[in-house]
């Protein structure tokens, strides 16, 4: 463990040594760190140290040797200065993460492991016990949404299916004996890290598991509005959008996920006050439709449900796969698509190649092969596989930027049964805005706690007044992955798209104040609290998109299905332009961002194509 580190947590955190806690926070943040992508690992460490021998030049002493009032002084000083205040802003995000985590475990007892019900089984063989070569129908690569229908719609035609999944398999009692921020490492590719490259950077956090971001997402289950289906249809050629049928294919899935409006007893009180701040403003919100029968409000969601209530694909989809046959190779990454350039009539796909953790390879031969690797990993590996050549292929990625606020009450707002995402507000979601009012799972707090030092532990200690909403925009396609790994994302936040942001902003806290809070937390460094509306809106006027948190979960677009050539790397029907056998089923797919959360359209048009492969092979 680091001096550096050990400084700069007791600096941020106000440590003065009368509370145990703080103690253990820098073991906590170093293991984090550990999961996250080098380079974000070094630049965390690098900028420690720096302030460190920062302190030391200024004082003499490091900062783990200071007083407390001392390192008050050191973090007063570079705080004032804006730059290096957006610098410790950063900093702040995962100190808090461990400092929640840490604080849970000492300040509450050890809770009792909910009573998991057993899993449906999978038939999930670890890659260390598949052999080297194989054969299948069809090899399905990934296991979310998208990959987990194309398995069950193939194999309930009678064909043998492999998936192949980089991920591991987690059970629901495997969620409930760690805490949420341990978990939240190992079921996120690069530890949650992920970041786009641009102006504002946006975390990007995509799963890894079996169920890929199904097992990580919160359950929200949106039909795709008709206005984007219609869209679609109409403008890109998209056969399989043509509303009527894509309904019934959203109520086949909605049956498998068994979507219901969520009940008012778990909803929470942070749902339960935007409804109320909705209805003082008249506008339309409600209780938001889940895949989750019989949540018990444990606002774990995020990473994986412990009591099996939310419904995804490991529970729902993949065991009708595996009844029908399919199998499951897990722990794989596919290195590359194989094809055979030489059949009649054009290049064909051949199967796949996948590497094991320690280095080996497999290989599944295949005439069938589905792509369902997500929108980041798909035409990475399109082009390690020399079928990138489209010039669409990485392009048109839409990611639903988000942001978050928080209201700050007169009396506590957490505490019992309470659902990640409870309501939505949809007054405004003609002009693109989708308001859904959140609940953290337990340790890991809001991102928007002002301050530094003692003013960030009052924050800390004050945090169960805090009510949080979070709102998403329907962005224009501003992103490509670049290269052939997956991880290097550009990102550009149109401007017209940033200019929604604020003012989903200022509705967000509009709703807040409506509700009751008597001050809100916007998350802008300079500005992190307002008492009123109109302080608010001042506020606002005066800032830019590029001083925002945000964040993203929903990256679409990169494989566009399309009937113009030209423009989109597959066709109407969800085949790969430039060669036969591969489809596209994941949410790369979507032609444009779908304007809501996207499991449910995802999976309906992975039924379309899959469905259309057995009809027309």
């Amino acid at each position: 463990m680091s001096r550096s580190l050990r400084g700069l947590v007791a600096a941020l955190l106000a440590d003065d040594g009368r509370t145990p806690w703080p103690a253990d926070v820098p073991a906590r943040l170093d293991a984090l760190l550990a999961h996250l992508p080098r380079p974000a690992r070094v630049s965390f460490h690098g900028a420690a140290a720096a302030l460190d021998a920062y302190t030391l030049l200024q004082t003499g002493a490091r900062l783990d040797r200071l007083t407390p009032a001392g390192r008050e002084s050191v973090i007063g000083a570079l705080a004032a200065r804006p730059a290096l205040l957006s610098l410790l802003d950063a900093l702040k995000v995962p100190v808090v993460l461990a400092a929640g985590t840490e604080r849970l475990l000492h300040e509450t007892d050890p809770p009792t492991p909910p009573v998991a019900p057993e899993d449906p089984p999978l038939d999930c063989v670890p890659s260390a016990r598949w052999p080297d070569r194989a054969t299948a129908d069809a090899v399905v690569i990934g296991s979310g949404a998208g990959g987990a229908i194309a398995a069950r719609t193939l194999a309930r035609a009678g064909l043998r299916v492999i998936v192949v999944e980089e991920g591991r398999h987690h059970t629901t009692a495997d969620f409930g004996r760690r805490p949420p921020l341990d978990r939240f490492t190992d079921l996120y590719r690069d530890g949650g890290a992920t970041v786009t490259a641009g102006r504002p950077p946006i975390l990007l956090p995509t799963g890894r598991a079996v169920g890929g971001t199904t097992v990580v997402n919160a359950g929200t289950c949106y039909r795709t509005p008709d206005r984007v289906l219609h869209r679609w249809h109409h403008h890109h050629g998209l056969d399989l959008a043509e509303p009527k049928a894509f309904a019934d294919r959203l109520d086949e899935i909605e049956r498998t996920l068994r979507v219901a409006t969520q009940p008012l007893d778990v909803l929470g009180r942070g749902g339960l006050l935007t409804l109320e701040g909705a209805e003082h403003l008249g506008w339309q919100a409600g209780p938001l439709r889940r895949n989750a029968p019989g949540c018990r409000g444990s606002t774990q969601c995020v990473v994986g449900c412990p009591t099996g209530a939310k419904q995804s694909v490991q529970l729902s989809v993949l065991p009708d796969a595996g009844a029908a046959g399919a199998r499951i190779v897990t722990g794989a990454r596919v290195t590359r698509i194989l094809t055979d350039p030489d059949r009649p009539g054009g290049p064909r796909a051949a199967g796949i190649t996948a590497r094991r953790p320690d280095g080996t390879t497999l290989d599944i031969l295949s005439p069938l092969v589905v792509l369902a690797a997500g929108a980041l990993q798909s035409p990475a590996l399109l082009r390690r596989s020399g079928l990138g050549r489209h010039p669409g292929v990485g392009r048109n990625l839409a990611v639903h930027p988000a942001t978050s606020v928080a209201g700050r009450f007169d009396r506590p707002v957490t505490g019992g049964p309470a659902v990640l995402q409870s309501t939505g507000v949809e007054e405004l979601h003609h002009q693109g805005i989708l308001i859904e009012a959140t609940a953290p799972p337990p340790g890991m707090g809001s991102f928007v706690l002002p301050g530094l030092g003692r003013e960030l532990r009052a924050e800390l200690d004050a945090a169960d007044h805090l009510a949080t909403l979070g709102a998403m925009i329907a962005d224009r396609p501003g992103g490509r992955v670049v290269g052939r790994t997956g991880r290097l994302v550009h990102y550009r936040l149109d401007p017209r798209d940033g200019r929604t942001l604020l003012r989903a902003v200022a509705a967000m806290g509009e709703l807040l104040f409506a509700a009751g809070a008597t001050e809100v937390l916007t998350g802008l460094p300079r500005h992190p609290r307002v008492r009123t509306p109109a302080e608010l809106h001042q506020v606002l006027a005066g800032t830019t998109p590029a001083g925002l948190h945000l964040s993203a979960f929903h990256p679409t677009g990169t494989v566009a299905l399309g009937r113009d050539p030209q423009t989109a790397p597959a066709d109407e029907l969800g085949r790969l332009r430039g060669i036969h056998g591969v489809l596209v089923a994941d949410a790369s797919a979507l032609p444009t961002c779908p304007e809501v959360n996207p499991q449910l359209t995802v999976m309906a048009l992975a039924l379309a194509v899959s469905e259309n492969a057995v009809e027309r092979p």
